[in-house]
């Protein structure tokens, strides 16, 4: 009976093994992984406009060094800051338009261009015409 179940198990396990390479091979796994990479070094690259050039001019506007120095004040000792709140917000709106107009209105534009119209083809199934013509020769006569 062991012998059976180490049989049924090594079978079973190349079946899963194979599933899983067939799931790799797919390649939407493959296109997952690229993406987030990319997505990664994007995001890196936003970050460093956003706190190399946006930041520094927002806190320069305001006469402070630096993004978390504005609208800073303190309550029985306890700091806030609402440039702190501010830096993160203006990093993800870059971060979101970037995305909006480098990637989602090329690939809407894209779409549009090859996806041909579909043409309105008004065909009577062949019932509706049977019908109709034995309507026709009844009235006929």
């Amino acid at each position: 009976m062991s012998r059976i179940s180490a049989q049924m198990l090594r079978d079973g396990g190349i079946a899963v093994l194979k599933g899983f390479r067939q799931f790799i091979a797919q390649g939407n796994v493959l296109d997952l992984a690229v993406a987030v990479v990319i997505g990664a070094a994007f995001a890196a690259v936003i970050k460093g406009l956003v706190d190399g050039i946006i930041n520094p001019l927002i806190a320069a506007i305001f006469g402070k060094p630096d993004l978390a120095g504005v609208g800073a004040f303190t309550i029985n000792g306890a700091q806030f800051s609402i440039g702190a709140v501010l830096a993160p917000l203006f990093t993800f709106l870059v971060t979101a338009a970037a995305i909006y107009f480098f990637v989602i209105v090329p690939y809407n534009a894209m779409k549009a261009r090859m996806t041909k119209p579909v043409e309105a083809v008004d065909e009577t199934p062949e019932d509706i015409a049977l019908l109709r013509e034995i309507r026709d020769a009844l009235k006929a006569r």
